[in-house]
């Protein structure tokens, strides 16, 4: 049976490296997801920054599973030429990190217009993105975040087929999908499941709306891990904890150490195996 891989925003832990791969050392894990580390976002370390994550990572025996820049993380109204830049940064940052993946998002519509209002402006800044990284053998994964153009299953699935790219796929995040009021699997997964590559793992509540760990809510996870089980997904599921409402006194190690354990408990529940 192929085995998931799991991995984690570690700096939901601490700003401090070592101390992210201490608390995910601890629960057996072998991968970060890079966002922030040092006070830093991932696309402003230099390169001798980065040269230092990978030597620090590696000497730990963990390797880096996705770049999880901000790019797409603004509105369709701004400048697209900085969003050029950083993805050339991204893709410097991925290759000095050993990873083909980069985390990326879908465009804001300009103040007080609706989503639909920036289709075109979306589609157009998606196309260039994944255009631009195809030379470089790179894989961009499309994060369903809640308030961007890509938000629901339905607009994912107008980014994806109209930028027709091997260079962007999904990274599949259920409790992102339960804030926006779409059901993960029995509406947005049977759509989208071509295209998932990668997996963020954030379970979500409708009512109250908030994030809990994986199994809590109704992001559909075990339904979810059935699904993955029945294609033999061997890849990336990212934990992505946003845990402080649900557990507000706790400490941060704590909240990522909870949202970890909550996922591997559905993984034995599943019967799967995971490295």
């Amino acid at each position: 049976m192929a085995a998931v891989i799991l991995t984690c925003f570690a700096d939901e832990i601490s700003h401090d490296l070592e101390e992210q791969l201490d608390v995910l050392a601890q629960e057996g894990l072998s991968h970060i997801e890079l966002r922030n580390v040092w006070g830093k976002n991932v696309l402003d370390l230099t390169a001798e920054e980065l040269a230092e994550v990978r030597r620090i990572a590696e000497a730990r025996g963990f390797g880096v599973s996705s770049i999880a820049s901000p790019i797409g993380k603004y509105a369709a109204s701004d400048d697209f030429a900085p969003q050029l830049d950083a993805l050339d940064r991204a893709i410097a940052a991925a290759k000095a990190l050993g990873t083909r993946y980069i985390r990326l998002f879908s465009y804001y519509p300009p103040e007080g217009a609706r989503p639909e209002d920036c289709r075109d402006e979306a589609l157009s800044r998606m196309k260039r993105l994944a255009d631009a990284a195809a030379p470089h053998g790179v894989t961009l994964v499309l994060e369903n975040d809640s308030g961007l153009y890509g938000s629901t299953d339905d607009r994912c699935l107008d980014i994806l087929r109209h930028c027709d790219s091997e260079a962007l796929r999904l990274a599949f995040d259920p409790g992102n999908f339960v804030m926006e009021g779409v059901r993960p699997m029995t509406e947005a997964y049977p759509k989208l499941a071509p295209y998932v590559a990668y997996v963020h793992v954030k379970d979500a509540s409708a009512e109250p709306k908030m994030f809990v760990p994986a199994g809590a809510g109704d992001g559909q996870l075990p339904e979810l891990l059935e699904a993955l089980r029945a294609r033999s997904f061997d890849g990336f599921l990212s934990v992505e904890p946003h845990l402080h409402r649900y557990l507000p006194f706790a400490s941060d190690p704590k909240r990522v150490v909870t949202a970890v354990r909550a996922l591997k408990s559905l993984l034995a529940q599943a019967g799967m195996k995971w490295a």
